[in-house]
């Protein structure tokens, strides 16, 4: 009985191995036949297409200064100059026409404009700064008076006297021997006006005579010219003297509320460079493009920023490209009096200079951290139907396609061709629209690549 069950086993056994290793015509066929296509596709939509360019941005004030005072504020022939007082500290608030700290007994102030400092302004001065400067001393509630706009006169001297003596200083004169060239200027014209009369009198007296009074005649022309060259030095005397503004005082800044950022000294000690920085203005975020990417954005562009550590987000708009590229180790160079220009940013890592100006004001928190820009460099402006770059082709008769695929993407029954007008392109998308008659809709599924074995 034992020998029959093992026989049947066996049996079975040997037809499992037969089923599985004899296989029809038929079947050798189906599996020698290559796998059916590869078919990749994706989905046509209908949003709105935009081109864009993303680079990484740091917010800034809009203008940062620092404060040198130089040797000449306040300080005696030779010494060096000394901190004497700093009224602003790190992080506190600057106004117009406040005191930002003291140079050897002499103030730093801070009045609004947009032009640096670049000179001592004196009576007699005329020019753009002149300008500012009466422009931030009647803002101060000191008018003046009837100088036209740009030049220092008497009543522009007037202001500045007034706005010192309201800060508690002297201003300073003009020039040490202000008060004595002019002494010496009215001197001048009284010995010529004396002249004159003297003149005038001999030729009186020769007329009354009878006698030649071409001689006296001579004199008086001679000291009537003598009397219009002193008055006229005298008027000059007079204009120059007065008081100034040094440069060394002066702080012009874009805007107010300006922040102290940083001061470098305490009371007592010497005057060191950049002793304080100020920053002023609405913040702008700045960044680099690279030479690829420069000649994609334009000023007007709408920008998206995010900062990834806080998640705060906003909209701005480019204000600025540089038109040159600027090279990786710098800024640029400070220039003129207490309020020097500090290099816009730290570290300027090369291309073209980018400055985009923020639509809402920023959180402050934002100032001085880096955040990402994404520039809307084009845009369709509304919906319009996209697919891959890769979903359409070209054909020999130059007429451009789409391969809209049926429920199966492998039947190639179920497929049909669209023609197509290709529009603007942008992150490996572009924009079609049928033509001919074809039809395209959003969810349509289209063949962007199919492998064959």
């Amino acid at each position: 009985m034992i020998w029959v069950v093992a026989g049947a086993v066996a049996l079975t056994g040997a037809g499992v191995v037969v089923a599985t290793t004899v296989r029809s015509p038929s079947q050798v066929a189906a599996d020698a036949a290559p796998p059916p296509a590869s078919v990749l596709a994706d989905r046509v939509e209908r949003r709105v297409l935009t081109s864009s360019v993303v680079v990484r941005g740091t917010v800034t004030a809009e203008q940062t200064l620092t404060v040198t005072p130089g040797a000449g504020t306040g300080a005696a022939a030779g010494a060096k100059p000394v901190v004497t007082r700093v009224n602003k500290q790190p992080g506190t608030a600057v106004q117009a026409g406040e005191v930002l700290l003291e140079v050897s007994g002499r103030p730093v102030f801070a009045l609004a404009g947009a032009l640096p400092v670049y000179r001592d302004l004196k009576p007699g001065a005329t020019g753009k700064d002149v300008g500012q400067l009466q422009q931030g001393l009647r803002a101060l509630g000191h008018p003046t008076g009837a100088d036209p706009a740009g030049t220092y006169g008497s009543g522009t001297k007037a202001a500045v006297t007034a706005f010192y003596t309201a800060l508690g200083y002297a201003p300073r004169p003009a020039d040490p021997a202000d008060a004595e060239n002019v002494r010496a200027a009215e001197d001048a014209a009284d010995t010529a006006e004396r002249q004159v009369t003297t003149a005038k009198n001999a030729l009186k007296k020769a007329k009354e005579g009878g006698g030649d009074a071409s001689e006296a005649q001579l004199q008086l022309t001679f000291a009537q010219q003598d009397l219009s060259k002193a008055t006229s030095r005298l008027g000059a005397a007079r204009a120059a003297a007065g008081p100034m503004v040094p440069a060394d005082e002066l702080l012009f800044v874009k805007g107010f509320p300006a922040r102290v950022d940083a001061v470098k000294a305490s009371v007592g000690e010497p005057v060191p460079e950049s002793l304080l920085s100020v920053s002023a203005g609405a913040p702008v975020i700045r960044a680099s493009l690279p030479a690829h990417q420069k000649d994609l954005v334009k000023p007007g562009m709408k920008v998206q920023l995010l900062s990834e550590a806080t998640g705060l987000s906003a909209t701005a708009t480019v204000e600025s490209v540089a038109a040159d590229p600027t090279s990786a180790a710098a800024g640029t160079a400070p220039t003129g009096g207490a309020g020097q220009a500090a290099p816009d940013t730290p570290q300027n890592p090369g291309g073209y200079a980018l400055t985009v100006k923020p639509d809402q004001a920023l959180d402050n928190q934002l100032t001085g951290q880096g955040v990402r820009l994404t520039v809307t460099a084009a845009s369709s402006g509304e919906p319009v139907l996209i697919v891959p770059l890769s979903a359409v082709s070209a054909g020999a008769d130059g007429r451009t396609t789409v391969t809209v695929l049926g429920k199966d993407p492998r039947a190639q029954g179920d497929r049909r061709r669209v023609e197509v007008r290709a529009g603007m392109s942008a992150d490996g998308m572009v924009q079609v629209d049928p033509v001919g008659g074809g039809a395209l809709a959003d969810g349509d599924r289209v063949l962007v690549a199919q492998a064959r074995p």
